[in-house]
Parts: structure tokens; C-alpha cells; sequence
């Protein structure tokens, strides 16, 4: 159970972040692609991360099992 002062900030950092006045910003055209690209980058760069970590860990394991099969597929005696 929080104590009484931390429930008072939490309810008062909550009631600050929920009042918000407009910033009238202006993001121009240089800016603006910018931060695409740059999201677009981030994505690029998690989505290879992954199949970094995963993908290629799996192929590995999935060539190993296939080479284990054929290894096991020519030592057995023909009929």
C-alpha cells in the first residue's frame, strides 16, 4: 500500500500530464521527413534485431537437425 504523500504526487503528476495546452508549433517539411525516416529507421533496426536474435539461430538449429536426418538416413541397411 503507497504511503498518503506518494499517492498525493502520483494523483498530482497524473492531474499535470492530463492538463495540456497546445503547443502551435510549426514542423516544416525538412523537419517533418526527418522524423520519418527516422522512425522509419528505428523500425528497420528492431525488426533486423529480431530476426538477427531469432531467425538465424533457428536456421542454425534446422540445418543441424537436417544434416542429423540425412546422416541417419544413410547408415541405415538397406532391405
Amino acid at each position: 500500500m503507497l504511503r498518503r504523500p506518494t499517492r498525493i504526487t502520483l494523483l498530482l503528476c497524473a492531474i499535470l500530464a492530463l492538463y495540456t495546452t497546445p503547443a502551435l508549433a510549426y514542423v516544416g517539411p525538412g523537419a517533418g521527413l526527418t522524423a520519418i525516416g527516422t522512425m522509419i529507421a528505428v523500425i528497420a533496426a528492431l525488426v533486423l534485431a529480431v530476426i538477427g536474435f531469432i531467425w538465424y539461430p533457428l536456421k542454425r538449429v534446422m540445418r543441424r537437425k537436417r544434416a542429423e536426418r540425412a546422416t541417419d538416413d544413410s547408415q541405415k541397411p538397406s532391405e
